[in-house]
């Protein structure tokens, strides 16, 4: 086990800001340690005598008096607060203004059942002032984890605690029940503990819920209080607290407002004694060095003259150890401690002692260190489920960094580390099927973490996805997209290998590929990493048709061919794969295969593994082999064997010619005989161009197929 290393009184040179998120225009910093700057209430006077703590949790609950209430909102039967401030019955976030280390919420009702109340607090999930109310202005989602939350009411049915995992779904605008996947037991039917954000507003959820500690679980989430439709046009507000005993547990749509005689909510802060300037995100993981770990981070300053110490301890399975470090005239410190890259997660603890407080101001669960990758292109790089299942190869070892959507918004509002998903497109930590199969194939022989972080878009030519060159970053392109989910998660510079899929939109169309792609290629090369050792890889699938449903064009595949030569890319087939629907493919003999593939590919250039019966298969050189020119023979690049499947011929085109080739033969030495009809006297070239859906195949031992190739010169 590696020892960490720390420096009290010194802070990092460069410090690392793992949660970095875009609110539209600004980077918006998640982090345990946040500054308060709530909106200002509607009305111009606010009313301070409301600042007094009279709830019925501050009367009930112990350790509320640590906490100070900075806004209250007596809520009504309608509300249309889209894009407007709440009227808060008193601000008091200035009191706060220095920096909290905990956020609490206190929802007190009074109807049919008598007066119920809930209180929760939790770790800050926003660094933004106005993120601590009701999310009601465009652009404030909050979908994500939360740890080491605290549960007390007197509603029967609401499990109590302290140090629970929970869940938090908070947003003005309209969603659906579908499920990200992200937590265990959450349905896709019915609305609950994981549920889909849409782009628009109107409607409003401000959702807390108890969740499962990781993916999978077997804990049900359950909801801890609601208050939904306050963005909504004349609707009733919905809300509750624990999980609705009918209906949709996390009562939207209850309408039920009008039922209770009393809705306060009371938001709270803990004032914090330490600002971070660097930690972990939960489920982060960090790329492995060339020891085989990584470094992790933790660094801060002291801004409360009673801490005299700060202590990190670190856990990981049997294994933890605590380091402090004493606080100096400069009040900042400084933890460097390292984890392997292996099968498990570290979870670290950040205390801040001295002789009038001590307390937790920071966990960070689930930390890994791995290795990263980058799926980008179009649908069969998006992978969706067409037809087969691929959960079973989900694991919580493989990671991903927000989510592949095209919307600006809901790009920018997710920027945090996800389990990696393949049953869903467009959700936090989707990565797509053939993107699981490779990573659960790495994680199993290897016994590392892998990150994927999937940027693809179906059906968009090769312009779609070049860089703003003015401005990298912009988010509403899918390179800019793309580059802010790598540089938000710390991995920019770190990224082992991309891997291209796309073409079909460029409905064969070669030269507008080439340069397109070409353009990419550079802009990867500066900003990932140049394919050199240790350095980035760029791995090309052949795509098997473009447009889709249309295999006797041959012009872009061969020129995605050349590029192994011209650019200096790595090929990988599509060929072979008989899961194939004329565009996407099955699960079986389909995406599940071309992650096998994928795999092996990998695992030869990056992993040291075998080189026998990896590369697909490739030629090289075309000459006749008999005098009468009714023989050619096609020497590979390899001298893999090869299986030739009955019926393969009929994919063979003799260029300038009629003449067919009627059977083809693997011979040693890497060679394929093809038998043809005729003299084929006029040869131009020959071609082999594959086909649609299933077999027969030319295939190497992986059941990796022979590329398309087109026009190739006869000697």
């Amino acid at each position: 086990m590696p020892r960490p290393h720390f420096s009290p009184g010194l802070r990092a040179a460069a410090p690392r800001r793992p949660g970095v998120a875009l609110a539209t225009a600004g980077l918006l910093l998640l982090t345990s340690i946040a500054v308060v700057s709530a909106p200002a209430a509607a009305s111009p006077t606010l009313d301070t005598d409301r600042a007094v703590d009279d709830t019925a949790c501050s009367a009930n609950v112990d350790g509320t008096a640590d906490f100070t209430p900075v806004l209250s909102l007596d809520l009504p039967t309608q509300a249309q607060w889209l894009n407007q401030t709440p009227p808060y019955a008193f601000d008091h976030t200035d009191t706060v203004a220095a920096g909290f280390d905990r956020v609490g919420y206190c929802l007190e009702l009074n109807g049919p059942a008598g007066p119920q109340w809930v209180w929760t607090a939790m770790e800050p999930f926003t660094t933004d002032a106005h993120r601590l109310g009701l999310p009601t202005r465009t652009g404030e989602i909050t979908r994500q984890r939360v740890n080491d939350l605290d549960v007390a009411s007197n509603v029967p049915g609401v499990t109590t605690g302290t140090g629970l995992a929970g869940y938090l779904e908070m947003w003005p605008n309209t969603y659906s029940a579908g499920s990200s996947r992200q937590i265990s037991g959450a349905s896709p039917a019915v609305y609950d503990a994981d549920d889909t954000v849409n782009a628009s507003g109107g409607y409003g959820s401000f959702q807390v819920h108890q969740v499962g500690a990781g993916r999978p679980s077997p804990v049900a989430p359950r909801t801890v209080f609601a208050v939904n439709t306050f963005t909504s046009n004349g609707a009733a507000l919905s809300l509750g607290i624990g999980s609705a005993p009918t209906g949709h547990p996390d009562w939207t749509f209850a309408g039920n407002a009008g039922t209770f005689t009393q809705r306060r909510l009371t938001v709270y802060a803990r004032s914090s004694v330490l600002t971070l300037d660097q930690h972990p995100q939960d489920r982060q993981l960090y790329p492995r060095d060339t020891a085989n770990g990584a470094t992790v981070p933790v660094s801060g300053v002291i801004t409360d003259s009673q801490v005299k110490a700060v202590q990190l301890h670190v856990t990981s399975g049997d294994d933890e150890w605590t380091e402090t470090a004493e606080v100096t005239d400069r009040r900042d410190f400084s933890f460097h401690p390292r984890i392997d890259a292996a099968l498990r997660e570290y979870r670290f603890e950040l205390r801040a002692l001295g002789a009038q407080v001590t307390r937790r101001v920071g966990v960070w669960e689930g930390i890994v260190a791995g290795d990263v990758y980058v799926i980008q292109g179009q649908s069969n790089a998006v992978s969706a489920t067409y037809n087969g299942s691929s959960a079973g190869e989900e694991s919580p070892f493989i990671r991903s960094y927000g989510s592949p959507t095209a919307d600006p918004v809901l790009s920018a509002a997710d920027r945090h580390w996800n389990y990696a998903g393949s049953e869903v497109t467009n959700q936090p930590g989707s990565i797509g099927q053939w993107g699981i199969r490779m990573a659960r194939r790495i994680t199993d022989t290897y016994q590392v973490p892998v990150a994927i972080v999937n940027g693809a878009h179906g059906g968009r030519p090769i312009s779609f996805f070049q860089r703003n060159d003015a401005n990298p970053d912009d988010i509403t392109t899918n390179y800019g997209r793309l580059r802010q989910r790598l540089a938000g998660a710390g991995v920019l510079g770190d990224v082992r290998g991309l891997l291209w899929y796309q073409g079909e939109s460029d409905n064969d169309n070669a030269a507008v590929h080439v340069t397109g792609f070409t353009a990419l290629l550079d802009d990867w090369r500066g900003e990932l990493g140049a394919d050199v050792a240790e350095g980035t890889r760029y791995f090309v699938y052949q795509v098997r048709t473009s447009p889709c449903g249309n295999s006797t064009t041959g012009a872009l595949r061969e020129a995605q061919r050349q590029m192994g030569d011209t650019l200096g890319v790595t090929l990988l087939s599509t060929n072979g794969l008989s899961g194939h629907d004329g565009c996407h493919y099955a699960w079986a003999q389909g995406y599940r295969e071309m992650g096998d593939h994928t795999f092996a590919v990998v695992a030869r250039d990056l992993y040291h593994g075998s080189a026998v019966g990896v590369a697909p298969p490739n030629p090289s050189t075309a000459a006749f082999s008999n005098a009468d020119r009714t023989e050619i023979t096609i020497q590979l690049r390899s001298d893999d064997p090869l299986t030739v499947e009955p019926g393969s011929a009929a994919d063979f085109r003799v260029n300038g010619t009629t003449v067919t080739v009627t059977a083809v033969e693997y011979l040693a030495g890497g060679r394929l005989r093809l038998t043809l009809s005729a003299p084929a006297d006029g040869a131009t070239g020959v071609s082999y161009l594959s086909h649609l859906r299933a077999g027969p195949w030319i295939v190497n031992a992986t059941g990796t197929g022979l590329l398309t190739f087109y026009n190739l010169p006869i000697a």
